[in-house]
């Protein structure tokens, strides 16, 4: 059943049809993308050897990982109201797989931390997915679709955290040493990466009815996108950058430190250790397909209040997890806290992009872009505990913990039903 060419439904099942095809080249693509910026974080025991990092220094390329992505992400939005999803993401696969497989090349933590940042551009890969799945979608479904997108397209953080050791082993197994082995396994993440630029630009469409190219725009004043500045006006947008970066920002950060925080602080070795941090970024399978699919039920009952409410008791459920993980005594606390936090933290990714498309429907690629952006400036934030000398990995998590739960309470205080002339679909998000 479709809406002026917008799906009504998500049928997981199938592929057939425009909004289902790019649905599923979406979030695969977006997977790979995931794939290739933490690619390199499971190998880190690896590379500190090798290139001889100092924690501080290590600390800045966690944080040169996601820092060029706020930048990104803010101009990707604006490309993608612009020129369209299809071409924004098929440029920037081919131009971010340039530095995942050069990042082997590096010889020194100077090198290493270029190449860091360039692999982090990739990260804006997530404001085309999340705004491609809106033209695609319509209101009643699109939180569950965005959520679904989203988490499958995370999953790719988990898999390279269990997958890149077991390439590294078998690398080895050719009888290449490890410090070689490391440069040569980050070749396929970059190779996949590629391999998904052909297939978006061949096999997706920017909306329902066409390519932006070769379809009649709505260019009159009342559908025109609106400027970044008057989209950026509205505290609600800031509102949902702050809880992003708390929900978000935290992920791709623990994604960063996981495998060397179980090294160091559980005595596992390098593949053990990814198992584990894998674990976390896997249940993206269905924790924040979890928390759109709530959000969407929760805002057809009570509207964006309550879907502003669902997100502040995620957020409040995530910072006490992580407090509760910074305190875990042994491996097993730890395991379980952290199983209990993740789930807690992506329903809140979840929650926060099904209410994203409604703040300004004229604007979903400047608001997605803002909030992406929110997310990887708590990644920022959070990494520059963790290169401290002053504090201890579980101290971070401690007072991560706490920042998070303060962020739920902003939440709870924005209402993000209010009602514009400009804004129709969100006057009929509130009834």
């Amino acid at each position: 059943m479709k809406t002026t060419g917008k799906l009504t439904q998500l049928n997981l099942l199938s592929a057939s049809g425009i909004g289902m095809r790019t649905f599923h080249i979406t979030w695969l693509t977006f997977f790979c993308c995931f794939f290739g910026w933490f690619g390199i974080a499971p190998l880190m025991p690896i590379i500190r050897e090798d290139l001889g990092l100092t924690k501080p220094q290590i600390g800045n390329t966690i944080i040169a990982a996601v820092s060029m992505t706020i930048f990104a992400r803010l101009l990707i939005g604006r490309l993608c109201d612009t020129v369209g999803p299809r071409l924004t993401y098929t440029w920037l696969l081919v131009l971010g797989a340039i530095p995942v497989m050069g990042v082997g090349l590096a010889n020194s933590y100077e090198t290493f931390l270029l190449f860091r940042l360039g692999i982090g551009v990739i990260g804006a890969s997530f404001v085309i997915t999340q705004f491609h799945t809106s033209a695609m979608f319509a209101d009643n479904i699109k939180g569950t679709a965005n959520a679904v997108a989203g988490g499958w397209g995370n999953l790719g953080g988990g898999v390279t955290n269990m997958v890149m050791p077991l390439i590294l082993a078998g690398i080895v197994g050719l009888g290449y040493a490890p410090h070689t082995a490391w440069r040569l396994a980050m070749i396929l993440p970059g190779v996949m990466l590629l391999v998904m630029a052909f297939v978006y630009y061949r096999f997706t469409k920017d909306t329902p009815e066409g390519n932006y190219a070769d379809i009649q725009r709505d260019t009159t004043a009342k559908a025109a996108p609106v400027s970044f500045a008057k989209a950026a006006s509205d505290w609600r947008v800031w509102a949902l950058f702050l809880a992003y970066g708390a929900c978000f920002g935290i992920e791709i950060t623990f994604d960063g430190v996981a495998a060397l925080y179980f090294v160091d602080t559980f005595h596992l070795d390098v593949a053990t250790a990814g198992l584990w941090a894998g674990v976390f970024g896997f249940m993206n399978i269905f924790a924040r397909a979890l928390g759109g699919i709530v959000a969407d039920k929760v805002g057809r009952r009570y509207g964006m209040r309550g879907k502003g409410l669902l997100l502040a008791a995620m957020l409040l459920l995530e910072g006490l997890g992580i407090m509760f993980f910074a305190q875990s005594g042994n491996l097993t606390l730890a395991i379980a806290s952290m199983l209990g936090f993740a789930m807690f933290l992506k329903m809140a990714n979840g929650a926060t992009y099904a209410i994203v498309p409604f703040v300004n429907p004229r604007a979903v690629g400047v608001v997605s872009g803002i909030v992406g952006a929110g997310g990887n400036l708590g990644g920022v934030l959070a990494g520059f505990l963790f290169k401290s000398e002053s504090i201890s990995y579980g101290q971070a998590f401690l007072y991560i913990g706490m920042a998070v739960a303060a962020v739920s309470m902003l939440v709870v205080l924005t209402r993000f039903e209010k009602k514009t002339v400009e804004q129709p679909e969100l006057v009929a998000e509130a009834v």
